[in-house]
């Protein structure tokens, strides 16, 4: 598996940072860090940052199983339910989840200090998130492929949708 950083330590990890502007729901700002990668076995492991002040990432769903461990700050999600409904979950650091493969749809943001999360995902097909726009009928996917192929580049894996 290629390991791209030996570091946990975020003060020393390489960040990249994503934002959208055209988005206005909410305000999309963090960073990641890719850690390791076997596009074989499919795996991929990240840290994300989140802004002071709630950024939030994309609205998304996994598609890869994912395991979450909260290592500062906080982690909160409005995730949408298949009734309609939206349920809050809020995490803070030292807090684990594991999630199985097609979550639900959900908001994701970091507290008023920000937050960082280990993810470790898990993905046979290479797929990792399904995103969706602001209307929720825009939907796009993001493969572990997309994410190693943006990191080698040099920049983000980018604000548009893009076709895994």
């Amino acid at each position: 598996m290629p390991s791209l950083s030996r570091s946990f330590d975020a003060r020393s990890v390489e960040w990249r940072r994503v934002t959208d502007p055209s988005v206005t729901a909410y305000r999309i700002d963090f960073e990641y860090s890719l850690l390791g990668y076997d596009l074989a076995l499919g795996r991929l492991d990240m840290l994300l940052r989140y802004a002071p002040g709630r950024g939030h990432c994309r609205r998304h769903r996994h598609v890869a199983s994912t395991l979450t461990l909260v290592l500062e700050g906080e982690q909160h999600l409005i995730e949408l339910q298949p009734d309609g409904s939206t349920k809050a979950i809020s995490r803070r650091a030292g807090d684990y989840a594991l999630a199985s493969p097609d979550a639900l749809p959900h908001l994701e943001c970091g507290g008023e200090a920000g937050g960082t999360v280990l993810l470790s995902m898990t993905a046979p097909d290479g797929i990792l998130f399904e995103y969706f726009d602001e209307t929720m009928r825009e939907r796009w996917t993001l493969s572990i492929a997309t994410y190693v192929e943006a990191w080698a580049s040099g920049v983000p894996y980018g604000t548009a949708p893009q076709a895994a």
